[in-house]
């Protein structure tokens, strides 16, 4: 998700990921990966007499795709820190497009060699709806580790 050392990080500072087509084969892996079956996810029939009238993408995988979809740089990264006010505000169903946003709502100091970065994370889908929201929180090495190849893409501007 950020690319950028603790140090050069600021609060406002906000980036766009690319898109990403949910598919049905993304949905049938996780629901093999994790158990998830549920008829919601799993039984089209079904599903067509729910008050969705589809198949609706599991709310687990929708968060696991919206914050990789920034993509993870190994020299900046350390650790995934946790996520708080995690909301699935609007299905996702199986064709969506999604892209993610995120602005940086805190920072902290995390001992000599890191800090934690935290994100307010949104999946939007293809008609401008936020799906999925949340507070999302890395370990980020203070400066990059050398040897690390950097991704591309960054956070951008300060928030007025």
């Amino acid at each position: 998700m950020f690319n950028l050392p603790f140090n050069e990080l600021a609060l406002g500072q906000r980036t766009r990921s690319r898109g990403r087509t949910i598919t049905e084969t993304d949905v049938v892996n996780f629901c093999g990966l994790t158990g998830n079956w549920l008829d919601i996810h799993a039984d089209a029939e079904f599903s067509k007499n729910s008050k969705f009238g589809q198949r609706v993408v599991q709310g687990g995988l929708v968060f696991v795709i919206s914050n990789a979809l920034f993509g993870y740089d190994g020299g900046v990264i350390e650790a995934f820190y946790g996520v708080n006010n995690l909301r699935f505000v609007h299905p996702t169903f199986i064709g969506d497009t999604l892209h993610s946003e995120a602005e940086i709502t805190g920072l902290r100091e995390k001992g000599d060699k890191h800090g934690v970065a935290t994100a307010r994370l949104q999946a939007v889908n293809q008609h401008g709806e936020v799906v999925m929201s949340c507070d999302f929180s890395v370990l980020v090495h203070r400066e990059r580790v050398p040897g690390c190849i950097p991704i591309t893409g960054t956070f951008t501007g300060v928030a007025a």
